[in-house]
């Protein structure tokens, strides 16, 4: 469909036609590449984080596994997508360089010994800590040669009948070209000689992936029976000899491969856009290699010869001193039985407004219920879904899927009401990063069930997230409306922490329409009062909402901004804020991942402060406050302050304008994050982080777990409610993969 236009609308106008002169002094050196920190090196300040709750010997045993498994996840994903194209750049030979000033080959270098040191701090820890740890519990993760002569047995059983009938043994020579090994695959590379003949021959044996990668061994009836866990490809290199019958072997060394892994579609030249990411869904699997990992004992000229194999130099390589990843640990997070070295397990409580069984149509009726995801369990979410399937009053549903579960009970609902005859729109973003595979999946059986599937908007990502029910009332015609800022995905909903708004408000709902005719019409986009939309003016909007807050200071009035988000990278944003940092309005951020702004300088940042709180859930929620002269205003967004959300992404920001549900903000939500003191790092001038603890008598307060409790009190008072949820939605607290993360990451999984 042809790409929505912006019709230009009357902006509110700011007090000030011009830079105040304040402000003009120190204008001209906002842009200095020195005000600002490198992306990726932010980046991997995150992960450090991440690694640092992993190091923590106040968690739970299995969570600081559990989180070492998500820094490997998040490593994988920068290499994938981010370090993949530095390294274009650097081939491509580009001078372009970013706001902080460094070109791609200085990037490269210092990513390269940053994540080296990571990586380091990472396997010391699994090594000299955390393994020790596990076998004081009973947990051991052993070498094959340390098994007993009876778990050996067990392992040789094991190996002949699950293992050896899927290996593969493929040899590399003359008539044998080095095969194209699929992206994070897993592999052997053995070498041999004849009987014969002394010259040395190779071949690679690939680990399977319907395997555990952990294999846990079988333990007797008694509590006490240790848990004894070995690794797939030690098995299969202590019996790899029996691959090559008649051979010497003169070694055999694990390796894995990291390739890179972004989508490249030309959406003027894709006609069937769907076909066209399913064919580059099997190329990304196969991109060019961009990382080496390898056996800390790996010889030298192993090393080489997988070098000139994947095109990499020894910049490209990693020896581990353990597993090839650590995602392989992911056995030890998901068994149950290791629940007393997990958190304390937490079940999601019901809004006392929408208690079991209520009627979601009366209610939002009555008003709009504003829901803090995992706290609030997102349950209500599905239910209203599920309910207006079923409701012969209601007549259409229009949604935006951006990612969601595998057995997502939302997409089901909106077949059902596809197949019940109601008129179904469905915009199903297919480039969604890492989930186009089941994205795809989901959009075929839309379509069969009858629904109206809209893959976004030619050139940009819908990445806003936000479902309109149409119901015919008994009064009239009404919209009832849904606004997140996280993704319809029931299980990363136990694990997000996020916002939803259901509201019947007229205007607010009618402006949702207008949306969902702007990207699935011909029409272009009209400007609208309350909701702020990217690529159209949500970032002009932003600039004016700070520049008023300048303005404001200036004159004497209250000011004040507090913006908590995933990253923050627009130049233009970031200079706004130092703008208005120079006429003394006080701003915080909470920026849980990317943070290019550098805050505390001298005469630039002095009234700036950056925090960012990584703990159990990802924190994905993106708030803005805005004190506006003692009116304030709050908006919630899927939309964090970076470009491609600005402008490559369909993208809402909506405002909480219930002065109840605003002040729940302002007054709970916005006070524990700012004074974390357990979970929360705060960002140095100098681009590090320092962790906040408590000053004097100052109480050890957590955001995190001051939500939990008082979603726990309230499931008290509503008698356990929450402890009736149907058994298909209590989904168990598993490795963020964001994810999270993260961002975690997959991407946007954080």
């Amino acid at each position: 469909m042809p790409q929505a236009q912006a019709t230009p609308r009357t902006e509110e106008k700011s007090d000030a036609t011009a830079v105040p002169q304040v402000v003009q002094t120190v204008h001209d050196r906002f842009g200095d590449p020195k005000n600002f920190i490198n992306r990726e090196l932010s980046w991997l300040a995150f992960n450090r984080r991440v690694l640092e709750e992993a190091q923590d010997p106040t968690q739970p045993l299995i969570e600081r596994v559990k989180f070492l498994t998500i820094v490997s996840s998040n490593l994988d994903e920068f290499f994938e997508i981010r370090v993949a194209g530095i390294k274009q750049q650097i081939e491509s030979e580009t001078s372009d360089v970013g706001p902080d000033g460094l070109s791609p080959t200085e990037l490269f270098d210092r990513i390269q010994k940053t994540v080296r040191e990571l990586v380091g701090t990472q396997y010391a820890l699994w090594k000299n800590e955390l393994l020790p740890e596990l076998a004081k519990n009973g947990i051991y993760v052993r070498e094959i040669a340390e098994l007993s002569a009876k778990r050996a047995a067990w392992a040789n059983r094991y190996f002949q009948q699950e293992v050896l009938p899927m290996l593969t043994p493929l040899a590399v020579d003359a008539s044998h070209p080095f095969p194209h090994l699929l992206n994070r695959s897993h592999n052997l590379l053995v070498r041999a000689k004849t009987r014969r003949r002394g010259e040395p021959l190779h071949a690679i044996v690939q680990v399977p992936r319907v395997v555990p990668r952990l294999i846990l061994m079988p333990r007797g009836t008694s509590a006490n029976e240790p848990w004894e866990y070995i690794y797939l490809a030690s098995l299969i290199k202590q019996h790899i000899g029996e691959l090559f019958p008649g051979l010497i072997l003169d070694g055999v060394h694990a390796f894995r491969v990291t390739r890179n892994s972004d989508l490249y579609i030309d959406d003027e030249e894709a006609e069937n856009l769907l076909r066209t990411i399913e064919q580059e869904l099997r190329r990304t699997s196969r991109g060019n290699a961009v990382r080496l990992e390898v056996e800390a004992d790996c010889p030298k000229d192993f090393l080489q010869l997988l070098l000139e194999f994947f095109n990499l130099s020894e910049a490209d390589a990693y020896k581990l001193d353990g597993p090839l990843t650590m995602t392989h640990l992911a056995p030890l997070v998901a068994n149950d039985a290791f629940a007393k070295l997990k958190d304390r397990p937490f079940q999601p409580a019901r809004d006392p407004a929408l208690p079991p069984h209520a009627d979601f149509f009366e209610v939002l009726r009555r008003q709009d219920v504003l829901l803090h995801h995992p706290y609030d369990s997102f349950d209500e979410v599905v239910e209203l879904v599920e309910t207006a399937a079923k409701d012969p009053q209601v007549l259409a549903i229009k949604m935006t899927l951006y990612r969601t579960s595998g057995d997502s009970p939302i997409v089901e609902a909106l077949i059902d009401a596809a197949n019940a005859g109601k008129q179904v729109t469905a915009i199903v973003e297919l480039r969604a990063r890492f989930d186009e595979a089941s994205n795809i999946q989901w959009a075929r059986r839309l379509e069969e069930a009858g629904a109206h599937v809209i893959y976004g908007v030619v050139g940009l990502k819908t990445h806003c997230k936000a479902m309109l029910i149409v119901r015919r009332d008994t009064d009239e015609l009404r919209r009832y409306v849904h606004l997140g800022t996280g993704n319809y995905h029931s299980r990363t909903a136990r694990i997000y922490t996020d916002f939803s708004l259901l509201t019947s408000e007229p205007q607010l709902s009618e402006e949702v329409a207008t949306v969902f005719n702007t990207l699935t019409g011909l029409a272009g986009y009209p400007g609208l009062k309350k909701l702020l939309v990217s690529p159209f003016d949500m970032h002009s909007r932003f600039v004016k909402l700070i520049e008023r807050e300048r303005d404001n200071a200036l004159a004497g009035k209250p000011a004040r901004i507090v913006a908590k988000m995933n990253a923050l990278v627009d130049q233009e944003i970031i200079e706004k804020l130092y703008e208005a940092s120079c006429a003394d309005v006080t701003i915080d951020l909470v920026v849980r991942g990317i943070c290019c702004l550098r805050p505390k300088v001298p005469d630039l940042s002095e009234n700036i402060r950056v925090i960012s709180i990584v703990g159990r859930f990802l924190e994905h929620s993106r708030i803005f406050y805005f004190e506006n002269a003692g009116q304030p205003r709050v908006f919630l967004s899927s939309a964090d302050w970076m470009p491609r959300n600005f402008y490559r992404r369909i993208e809402l920001a909506f405002p909480i304008e219930t002065p109840a549900l605003r002040d729940q903000i302002i007054n709970d939500v916005i006070p524990a994050f700012l004074n974390d003191r357990v979970k929360a790092r705060e960002l140095q001038a100098d681009g590090m982080y320092r962790r906040l603890k408590p000053e004097g008598t100052e109480p050890r307060r957590q955001a995190q777990w001051q939500f939990r409790e008082v979603s726990r009190e309230r499931t008290k008072k509503l008698g356990g409610s929450t402890k009736k949820a149907r058994a298909d939605r209590l989904i168990p607290i598993a490795v963020v993969d964001e994810a999270a993360a993260a961002g975690a990451t997959k991407s946007e999984k954080q």
